[in-house]
């Protein structure tokens, strides 16, 4: 039966416990399997007989959200894992050799730029990183031995866009895979597969979760190149994800297209709120028609999500006493949470990247992250105003 997609994140891969009946999904919380006998173990470590043996080698809670994972993006198999960096950092280590280079977007969250332009090149990999949100960059930098595009869409601060279709078209002619972070989407906004990506990668901490009580990434992506990861990857590096926190996975996906369609509403009215206040330079967020890539953000993307960027007149002052000053919204990391979430990017979630790749990014120090919650909206925006006023009497005292 060809479902919708808020019935795949209640029903995909669910199924009642086969032991009690359990309607919902059983934390099997074990580290390792028992065998009927000593001859169906060597059959299950042989590869001759499927079934469970040890968690950090499956795990049927791990099973049914990676079931559910893989319908939700329209892909083959998922893998879960321990964090996104954990999930990012098997997929690149598996698909990238020795002599390989890879091209990933100049704007990228902190450590995805760290393990890129600083790790991979400690063990060969070549790396060039430009903008790739123009696409003649990617087509640029392209060299017969690239490997891997690695991109974010929107892009973790700035929520510049890169053409799907057109990197994937790029890399595919040169023999590369495009892999995509979807993390400030979510499946429920942008499916990168249906325009031509190969792998998506999620911080499921952040959306997926939707809760803030849980670290861990996901993998989407055709089956036969996910065993591949699985086994030796992250079977060897070790970065599963526990039982526990797949089964907080699975429990938060079940709302996760209304919770987007709230975050995408609030931020919405938050941005044009924002836009049209005195003390804000400019607001970066795709819904608007201000936004360079409008048009774009409407073609591959099924909403415009709950992720905001701004300035504040006064620059990295200004923007301190903001987020001193907001009462209802917290001053934290992280994103994509019920509450509403405010960070300063360049010294927090963006310090691993050197200064002058900051500011060439487009990531200034006057620039402030907000990732709206699903609150009522009239009290988030009456938040932001009385921290506003703060601001513009610190600005007036100054002056």
């Amino acid at each position: 039966m060809d479902i919708k997609f808020n019935t795949k994140a209640i029903h995909a891969g669910q199924k009642p416990c086969p032991v009690t009946g359990a309607h919902v999904t059983p934390i099997y919380q074990t580290s390792t399997f028992v065998f009927k006998d000593v001859d169906q173990g060597a059959r299950r470590f042989a590869g001759e007989e499927w079934g469970y043996i040890y968690t950090r080698l499956g795990n049927p809670t791990e099973a049914e959200l990676e079931e559910k994972m893989a319908a939700l993006e329209g892909g083959e198999a998922a893998i879960a894992t321990a964090s996104g960096m954990a999930a990012i950092s098997t997929v690149l280590l598996s698909l990238l050799k020795k002599g390989d280079h890879i091209v990933g977007g100049s704007t990228l969250y902190g450590c995805t730029h760290s393990l890129i332009s600083e790790l991979l090149p400690e063990y060969g990999i070549e790396v060039t990183l430009v903008d790739t949100s123009n696409l003649a960059n990617i087509e640029k930098a392209m060299r017969p031995n690239t490997k891997v595009v690695y991109v974010e869409t929107p892009a973790n601060p700035t929520l510049k866009l890169v053409d799907l279709k057109g990197a994937a078209d790029i890399a595919h002619r040169y023999g590369a895979l495009l892999v995509v972070d979807n993390t400030f989407m979510s499946p429920y906004l942008q499916r990168p597969i249906e325009h031509g990506a190969d792998v998506v990668v999620h911080s499921a901490t952040k959306y997926i979760g939707g809760h803030g009580d849980v670290i861990a990434g996901i993998i989407v992506g055709p089956r036969d190149l996910l065993n591949t990861m699985r086994i030796p990857y992250l079977k060897d590096f070790g970065g599963i994800i526990s039982p526990f926190d797949a089964w907080l996975l699975l429990r938060g996906l079940k709302t996760l297209g209304v919770r987007m369609e709230r975050h995408c509403q609030n931020a919405m009215k938050i941005a044009e709120y924002l836009e049209g206040h005195p003390m804000i330079e400019r607001v970066y967020y795709p819904g608007l028609k201000s936004h360079p890539q409008h048009e774009l953000a409407a073609g591959q993307m099924d909403g415009f999500g709950g992720m905001i960027c701004f300035e504040v007149k006064g620059g990295l002052e200004a923007g301190k006493v903001l987020m001193n000053s907001v009462r209802l919204i917290t001053l934290a990391v992280s994103l994509g949470c019920v509450d509403s979430l405010i960070e300063h990017p360049a010294s927090m979630t963006h310090s691993p990247v050197p200064p002058e790749e900051r500011l060439k990014a487009g990531i200034t120090d006057g620039l402030v992250r907000l990732s709206v919650g699903i609150e009522d909206v009239e009290d988030i925006i009456a938040d932001l105003d009385q921290a506003l006023k703060k601001v513009e009497e610190t600005v007036a005292i100054k002056r």
